[in-house]
Formats: C-alpha cells, structure tokens, sequence
C-alpha cells in the first residue's frame, strides 16, 4: 500500500467528514467526537474552531429536525444538495450520467442501502476521500482526483457549501457549511497550481 502524505491523511478525513455529517443528522458520539475538533488561525481552522463549538450545544433531537428541515422537508427540504440540481437546475440530469460513467471507470460503486442519486453532496465528498486513500483501490493519483473534482465537485460544491452557511434552517450546519466552504476554496487553490 502507498503511503499517503499527512496532508493527504488531513484531506481525506476532511471529505470523508463532510461526506459523514452531510449524509444524516449526527448522532450524540458524532456531534462528541466534532465537538473535540480545533482548528488554528486559518479561514478554515476559524471555521472547524465555529463547528466543534456548535457541536459542543447541539442536541442529536435538534439537528435532527434542522437536518431533515435542510434536506427533506415536506415535499423538499431548503436545499437539494445534488450536482444535477446546482448546475442544472433539474434532479437526474447530465451531470449525474457523466458521474457514473466517471465511477464505472474508477469502480467506484454506489453501496447496495443508498437510494439517493450519486451526485449528492455526501457521496461526492465520500469519493473524493475514498480516492485519496485508495478505499476503490489504489489510491488515485493527484491528476485523476484533480479531473474529477474539476468535473464533479468544484463548479457547484463551494455554491453549496455557501447556500448551507446562509441557509434559514441551519444552526450546526451553518458551520458545517463555512467548513466546506473554506475546504473546496483550498481545494480549489491547490488543484489549480497542481501540475
């Protein structure tokens, strides 16, 4: 197996975070285990410092009725957390074939109890992680985890990430979203000066 950096270790356990607290409302030992998270100075070290403190108040009852005012709602939720909608404007539109073609060839497959199209926010979070440490395989390499984010992440999750910071229903994820938002705008950065 190939060793991975500590950034890419960091990165990978960021997505994998995002992908994690994005696919359902925490439980008590996840909202725990954030509220041990501390970050520095930086934009995104500020905004897991704002997380682990908002974990820290949350009640798993509470997040669950703003995660499901978020996401589901009655009929739909604040948001649609789905590549096809944000760059679209519809659900199960191109983007989601592209991605599953992108998938078959990086066998990538979705898992046998999600129902919910693949180009939501937790599963394009889970893969990018998963492609870093090799959870499809070997890892992937930084120019294949590069095209894939230019395809399938960058040109909507940072909108997402900032639509969820300023979203009405949103407490705990109001700081969930500045996390992303700081994370793909780092993403961002570092995939443009990658060679």
């Amino acid at each position: 197996m190939t060793d991975l950096s500590a950034e890419d270790r960091l990165r990978a356990d960021l997505y994998n975070f995002l992908g994690l607290i994005l696919s359902g409302p925490p439980d008590q030992l996840l909202l725990d285990q954030t509220a041990q998270l501390s970050g520095d100075e930086t934009a995104l070290g500020s905004a897991i410092n704002g997380l682990a403190a908002a974990a820290r108040k949350a009640k798993p009852k509470d997040v669950s009725r703003e995660y499901n005012a978020l996401f589901i709602g009655l009929g739909r939720g604040e948001l649609l957390p789905y590549a096809s909608y944000y760059l679209t404007g519809f659900l199960n539109e191109k983007p989601l074939a592209r991605l599953r073609r992108d998938m078959m060839d990086l066998r990538i497959v979705r898992a046998s109890n999600v129902f919910e199209p693949e180009d939501n926010a937790a599963s394009l979070m889970e893969m990018m992680g998963g492609m870093i440490v090799g959870r499809f395989g070997a890892p992937v390499t930084l120019a294949a985890q590069k095209d894939f984010y230019a395809k399938h992440v960058g040109p909507w999750a940072g909108h997402f990430y900032d639509d969820l910071r300023k979203a009405k229903s949103a407490e705990l994820y109001t700081h969930v979203g500045a996390v992303g938002t700081a994370f793909m705008t780092i993403e961002k950065e570092a995939f443009r000066l990658a060679a």
